[in-house]
């Protein structure tokens, strides 16, 4: 997506680690245009697949995910990382690793708000390790609820999580896919 990788080009740093800021318009300040637009994006490869529910983990893909199911004209639910006072009854959980955080937490998704008859699009800002994302299916699988696919706004495709998604036949979009990037070099977007 052009737009996108403009955005990235233009106003992405990279840090050390491998660690790309956004911050200006993705994860920390929001763009609802550019989000809108990615949206529409994310409804032309999954809109015919009968998504009932958009699910996201929080907190930088919310935003993303908020108007995706919008354009779908369906619920959007997001994975905890943490159990607060206001969660009651029984949860999905699953253990991930944060590639940008570099720790380990549960996740949790109250289990009335996701089950077999859902037909659910992951939505996220970033793909590396893939993590996250791995997160996400396996509290879809604890609810058999059917992954119809991923969609995600920036994928580190030097890192190896987008090729084990689709190596296991899973349908992933992933909006700008980053090939190489250096603070001194800049960055390399993926010619496909």
């Amino acid at each position: 997506m052009q737009s996108l990788e403009k955005r990235i080009t233009e106003e992405g740093i990279v840090l050390p680690g491998g660690i790309l800021k956004v911050g200006s318009f993705l994860n920390h300040q929001l763009d609802p245009q550019l989000f809108h637009e990615m949206a529409l994006e994310f409804h032309k490869a999954f809109g015919d697949l009968a998504v009932t529910k958009i699910l996201t983990i929080e907190a930088s893909g919310i935003g993303i995910a908020s108007i995706t199911g919008l354009v779908f004209g369906c619920k959007v639910l997001f994975a905890k990382k943490s159990r607060t006072a206001n969660l009651s009854g029984e949860f999905y959980t699953q253990e991930v690793t944060s590639y940008t955080h570099g720790n380990s937490r549960q996740i949790i998704v109250e289990r009335q708000f996701l089950n077999a008859d859902d037909r659910v699009l992951v939505i996220d800002d970033f793909l590396a390790n893939g993590a996250a994302t791995d997160g996400l299916i396996g509290i879809c699988s604890q609810a058999k609820a059917h992954v119809v696919g991923v969609g995600i706004a920036i994928e580190k495709a030097f890192q190896p999580g987008g090729e084990s998604l689709r190596k296991r036949g899973i349908k992933l979009l992933s909006l700008a896919r980053i090939e190489s990037m250096d603070a001194e070099k800049g960055i390399v977007f993926c010619k496909d």
